[in-house]
């Protein structure tokens, strides 16, 4: 799993790499891939924090399909945190599509799990990170949640396990530690005295220094900015639909100004032209 330090330079970089919201999103919740993926905007409540899985998505002979999670205890319902509900509530601003993550090549459609994969190792890579596959965050999420003090059952309930038991089988050296973790304790207090930490003891990361990697392309979708001159910078958006090209320019004197004034044409022409 992700240490602790490793989590905050894998986030910096995904903020970078326009893939922020989905990974903070699996960290904070441990789905499985094609569950997360097939998240639509109406499956959460933010008024409540509540997040239903109802599907999943996964490639069938070459083609995405949308179906039903992968067993009965699949279907269930999660509570965001407050924090996290502010970063997605944020970034439903900014999306105009009914998935929660869309892909930025078919209209209507979540992202290829494929190219999750391929974006999740690039992001890895560039934060420093040992490689890791989309479900050994799915493991991070599990651990911390351990670590933290979660109860075996309520982390069977939210990762969608079919009983605790399958739960405890999994992560059963998270649990031995925990056990001689709280064993430790004990001694702690009886003996009043303090054990020497073990080798591998790790102790709360501190806050990174790492900065992420600026990535050559912008996110899709996103339009691009030029900078014409020292006070001037342009922002374009040129989305193709029915195998039209429609391209718009907005100006501005810095580039936070353009940004911005980029995200309004981007939104008024989302709508405009009827993109998904």
């Amino acid at each position: 799993v992700l240490t602790g330090e490793e989590i905050q330079r894998l986030l910096i970089q995904a903020k970078e790499d326009g893939c922020y919201e989905l990974l903070l999103l699996e960290l904070s919740t441990g789905l499985r891939r094609g569950e997360i993926l097939a998240l639509q905007w109406d499956d959460l409540d933010f008024r409540t924090g509540a997040l239903r899985v109802e599907r999943q998505v996964q490639r069938i002979k070459g083609e995405l399909v949308v179906s039903q999670p992968k067993t009965r205890t699949s279907s269930r319902s999660v509570i965001l945190p407050g924090p996290i509900l502010n970063v997605l509530e944020r970034y439903r601003k900014s999306c105009s599509s009914r998935w929660m993550f869309p892909s930025p090549k078919k209209a209507d459609s979540p992202l290829d799990p494929a190219a999750v994969r391929k974006k999740l190792a690039a992001v890895l890579k560039r934060a420093g990170c040992k490689h890791l596959r989309f479900h050994d965050l799915r493991h991070t999420f599990a651990t911390n949640a351990l670590e933290h003090g979660m109860d075996i059952k309520t982390l069977s309930s939210i990762i969608g396990h079919v009983s605790s038991a399958t739960t405890l089988n999994v992560y059963a050296h998270v649990t031995d530690e925990m056990r001689q973790k709280a064993a430790d304790r004990i001694d702690r207090g009886i003996a009043g005295v303090e054990l020497p930490p073990k080798p591998g003891h790790q102790k709360r990361p501190k806050t990174t220094d790492f900065q992420a990697i600026k990535g050559k392309y912008r996110k899709p979708g996103t339009g691009c900015i030029t900078q014409i001159n020292d006070h001037l910078w342009e922002g374009r958006y040129s989305p193709k639909v029915n195998g039209k090209r429609y391209a718009r320019n907005v100006y501005a004197p810095t580039r936070a100004e353009c940004e911005e004034k980029l995200a309004v044409l981007i939104t008024e022409m989302t709508k405009e032209l009827g993109i998904i």
